[in-house]
């Protein structure tokens, strides 16, 4: 899975409204400030408060 630099530029966490960045073997993309993880389900990330789930700056 690749998400194009340039929606990922676009896109911000729901919470704190900061950048992600890829994680998890490229399966979910995390926030850095909030320590949320959003997955990516068919290529698209789901961006919903509800789906998210926490990680630790190790597993990203």
């Amino acid at each position: 899975m690749s998400i194009d630099r340039r929606l990922l530029d676009l896109l911000a966490c729901p919470q704190c409204k900061g950048g992600l960045q890829p994680c998890a073997q490229r399966q979910a993309l995390c926030c850095p400030r909030c320590h949320l993880q959003y997955p990516i389900r068919d290529d698209i990330p789901v961006l919903l408060l509800d789906e998210a789930k926490p990680y630790t700056d190790n597993s990203a």
